[in-house]
């Protein structure tokens, strides 16, 4: 079974047995042979790679959970340890992992010398069963409801410009003037390119055009920065360019979308020691506040 995934996770042979450290020919040898005990074709094989046939794909995903369970009941026996081991694999924005997590990570690995940890950067929602990962940490709305999760922090989206670009076109006092602005575009932002807000009773949905569209928060700041246009942030993001002055905030008397930093994590009826450890070690890390908030609020 753990050949199996594997091979269905790198789509192929090769690159599984690279991952398992293992002969290409023990893996092929391997599946075949689950092939023949089940009866069935779980992979359409190809010259460039393998991809999961129908009734391969059921199997995969309860290979899966099969596994998932054989590590929790071996990570219960390791529980009477006292301090958790293995590897701890985590997924966790960009432009947050630089600037908050890593340090976060970093202090954890040292407090649990047996942990190690492999983490994976991305802007992109990671599916955590389908990618073997233990724990997300996430920011926006939860909409897994597969999924658990505990809110750490709260997360306010801002509307910013630069000075240089506020004298040279002026400063918006309503959403609807964003239309004739450049406006910086963040491509997984919910919505697309309509930026909502609202004021009391008034709700405004305003389609925006501009210079720049990215999928990363940061490039976005520095556009900004650079005095390419208007962009529409979380504040963690840019709250030192507001300190410093790079940055200006703009509609500051209309509200955005709510937001919140999540760790997240697999509805599973154990929940292994170095994962709710490191969730408690989240949420004592964020229990006074985060430190980037510009308004005082927690």
């Amino acid at each position: 079974m753990e050949i199996f995934v594997e091979v269905a996770r790198q789509s192929g042979f090769t690159a599984a047995a690279r991952k398992l450290n293992i002969s290409k020919s023990h893996v092929s040898k391997q599946v075949e042979q689950l092939e023949e005990r089940l009866g069935v074709r779980l992979l359409h094989r190809t010259t460039r790679d393998v991809a999961l046939t129908e009734v391969g794909e059921i199997y995969y995903q309860r290979c899966l959970q099969i596994l998932g369970e054989i590590e929790e009941a071996e990570q219960a026996i390791s529980e009477l340890r006292a301090s958790p081991r293995g590897t701890l694999r985590i997924t966790a924005p960009m432009t947050f992992g630089v600037k908050y997590f890593n340090g976060l990570l970093c202090e954890y690995l040292e407090r649990y010398p047996e942990l190690d940890a492999q983490v994976y950067y991305t802007d992109e929602v990671v599916g955590l069963l389908e990618s073997n990962v233990d724990v997300a940490v996430r920011i926006g709305e939860l909409e897994d409801s597969s999924l658990i999760g505990r809110r750490l922090a709260p997360v306010e989206l801002v509307t910013v410009a630069s000075p240089d670009y506020l004298e040279a076109h002026g400063e918006p006092t309503h959403p609807e003037e964003l239309r004739d602005h450049s406006c910086l575009r963040y491509s997984y932002q919910v919505g697309g390119t309509t930026w909502q807000y609202r004021r009391g009773d008034e709700e405004v949905y305003v389609p925006v055009e501009g210079k720049v569209t990215a999928n990363n928060g940061q490039a976005l700041a520095e556009a900004a920065s650079a005095g390419l246009g208007i962009d529409l942030t979380p504040d963690f993001i840019v709250a030192e360019y507001i300190r410093t002055g790079e940055l200006v905030p703009v509609l500051t008397d209309w509200k955005t979308r709510e937001m919140a930093l999540w760790v997240v994590y697999p509805d599973r009826r154990f929940l292994s020691r170095k994962v709710r450890l490191f969730i408690d070690f989240l949420a004592q890390e964020f229990s006074d506040g985060a430190p980037w908030t510009l308004t005082g609020g927690t």
